[in-house]
């Protein structure tokens, strides 16, 4: 089995982990930085952010206090506030640096920058590119990156684990003082090889979960592999029961990933209305369409349930035509592409799992719990999001948590080489799998399960019943992958179960319902419940 090393390896190759790559190629050019990709370098959930990224951007309609104030009352309780604080204030120059990167945001005609507002936000601070800024950002990121010969892009390679003491036969617990990454195992899927990678320092930016669910915003790619392979390292995890659902992902029966429309939409002006054609957020909050994700979710959930139909609207046809084409044309693009014509006819949408407020825990300067390995972007758990995110803080937070993740390690000097011999992958006694149907079959039942039990409004007994469905199936794949040579379907599978696992416990410890997790057996007031660590 083929074995190399690098001075710094980061897992995925979003904003977050582009956007560390960059500076530390930049500040130590003698250093090798490995950035792995499980498909192609742009497959990542920044590319579909269309929203874009919040910050004080003027002082003269804006300030730090309100923003900061603005995110509190978002995560409802849950929020680090020293956290809230540094990403609020440190955000504004990270913008500035990716600008003079060559990423581009839309400006009015006097030259100022085009400033958004979305639900949550008490004034405009949304800076965007249409309705397409991920995807813009990370374009500007990855063509800085080709400059530096000293980052190495692996693409359609897979992570199958983290290397710890425990692959040197030591036994390591959640207790194991010091447990420490060394690299990781990856699966060459060009070459069909299972690699060793070592490295000095390990950055996990490896993206979301939102596959967990059978209705999701996120590409296929978003199957929770940092957040798992962390919590098979015993790293902690923390605040899993916080999944956010956008509100208004755009309703297209079977079709996986949901298409989404962007709260932007809501933010220019867009109105939320009900099969009858009723405007009805008015009933839910008094910031009617623009409440935040977790009440605006549930206000369009109980809707559905009202009336039996699978879908509310979205009422754009007052909104000038030529704007909409302007500030939407990847939305415009879309629904024409259906039939819809957003002048003249509304759009059907409903809730669809869209990002984790929680992950692995970090400090702040990205660390984990294990040593050498941070993580950013949306795979961490770093005290922002609380039980729930404002609109528009992901990309944020990705870019201030990369570059203090890279300040961090700059003052380390970590050897790359492990400190005793690494096995190869054991391929003992495996065989190829004989039946596919094995494993996409399963996928199906977790995604069933997950948006059946653990969706936006949850029970005990729901919570309960998915417990025991999980355990059937996480013994059958674990069988299976004893028992069959790896494949990134069965990895895939055996990390979201792991994730979905996690949900659960943690939406079963937590006895209140708060932020994104709601449940009717706990709807009275409660002491707060701090963050739950698993």
């Amino acid at each position: 089995m083929a074995q190399a090393k690098t001075d710094y390896l980061v897992i995925g190759s979003g904003i977050a982990g582009l956007s560390f790559a960059l500076k530390m190629a930049a500040a130590q050019p003698q250093k090798t930085i490995t950035l792995i990709t499980k498909t192609q370098a742009d497959e990542t959930n920044t590319k579909y952010a269309q929203g874009g990224i919040a910050g004080v951007w003027d002082l003269n309609t804006d300030s730090y206090a309100q923003h900061i104030n603005d995110t509190l009352v978002a995560g409802d309780g849950l929020c680090n506030p020293a956290t809230v604080e540094l990403v609020v204030k440190e955000g504004p120059d990270r913008i500035k640096e990716i600008i003079d990167l060559g990423a581009n945001f839309d400006k009015q005609p006097n030259g100022d920058y085009s400033l958004g507002k979305e639900g949550g936000h008490s004034t405009h601070r949304i800076l965007h590119h249409k309705d397409v800024t991920g995807k813009e950002m990370e374009r500007a990121l990855l063509q800085a990156v080709s400059a530096y010969p000293n980052i190495k892009l692996l693409h359609h390679c897979f992570v199958l684990d983290l290397l710890t003491q425990h692959h040197m036969g030591y036994l390591v617990t959640k207790s194991t003082p010091d447990i420490t990454c060394y690299g990781v195992y990856l699966l060459n899927l060009e070459t069909q090889q299972i690699e060793t990678l070592t490295a000095g320092a390990v950055l996990l930016a490896a993206g979301g979960c939102g596959q967990a669910y059978r209705s999701t915003t996120n590409p296929t790619i978003a199957t929770g592999d940092g957040i798992a392979m962390v919590y098979r390292a015993k790293g902690r995890i923390e605040n899993m029961e916080f999944i956010q659902f956008h509100p208004t992902a755009l309703y297209e029966p079977g079709v996986s990933p949901s298409f989404l429309i962007t709260e932007a939409v809501r933010g220019d002006g867009g109105i939320l209305r009900n099969h009858k054609g009723e405007a009805f957020m008015e009933k839910y909050d008094a910031r009617k369409d623009l409440a935040p994700r977790d009440i605006v979710a549930r206000a369009i959930d109980q809707e559905m349930k009202k009336s039996g139909t699978e879908f509310v609207y979205l009422d754009c046809r007052h909104i000038a035509p030529t704007a909409f084409a302007h500030h939407f044309p990847n939305i415009l693009e879309k629904c024409q592409s259906i039939g819809i014509d957003p002048a003249q006819h509304m759009i059907p949408v409903a809730p669809a799992a869209h990002y984790s407020c929680g992950g692995v825990k970090t400090d702040a300067w990205g660390r984990t719990s294990i040593r050498r390995l941070y993580a950013c972007g949306e795979c961490a758990s770093t005290g922002l999001h609380g039980a729930n995110r404002l609109a528009s803080n992901s990309l944020l937070e990705a870019m201030v948590f990369a570059h203090r993740c890279f300040l961090d390690l700059s003052q380390q000097d970590f050897d790359s080489a492990p400190p005793a011999p690494l096995p190869d992958w054991n391929t003992l006694g495996t065989k190829e799998p004989e039946e596919m149907i094995l494993i996409t079959q399963s996928l199906k039942e977790l995604q069933q399960i997950m948006s059946d039990y653990v969706g936006i409004v949850r029970t005990d007994v729901r919570l309960e019943r998915a417990m025991k469905r999980l355990d059937l199936l996480f013994t059958e794949t674990e069988s299976l992958y004893r028992n069959t040579i790896v494949s990134p379907q069965l990895c895939e599978l055996r990390n979201l179960i792991t994730v979905g696992y996690l949900i659960v416990k943690g939406a079963q410890f937590r006895k209140e319902s708060r932020g994104l997790h709601y449940n009717t057996d706990h709807l009275q007031a409660a002491d707060l419940v701090q963050n739950i660590i698993l």
